[in-house]
């Protein structure tokens, strides 16, 4: 990952209270181990395909109101898995 982006993927994390990053990093475990079909099916996620001008991504639910938005890339028969934003869902 070019280092630049790598910068600006940290400063935004910095800005995430700790227990989201962690929710995340708990996520993306569980995608690199278990793979993201089964990760899917973990109920607490809440994992759904979005419409609109979100068409093409997901979503899961890091808590009550922080949510994670993410594509699923090919790359040569090898899932990636791109994680786009991360924001605080206003209720």
């Amino acid at each position: 990952m070019e280092k630049v982006l790598l910068d600006k993927v940290q400063k935004r994390l910095k800005k995430l209270p700790v227990h989201i990053v962690r929710n995340l990093q708990r996520w993306a475990l569980q995608v690199e181990s278990l793979g993201i079909a089964e990760v899917r099916k973990i109920s607490g996620y809440h994992d759904e395909p979005l419409t609109g001008k979100r068409t093409g991504q997901r979503s899961v639910r890091l808590s009550k109101s922080y949510r994670a938005f993410y594509v699923e890339l090919d790359d040569h028969n090898i899932k990636l898995i791109r994680v786009e934003e991360i924001n605080k869902h206003e209720y």
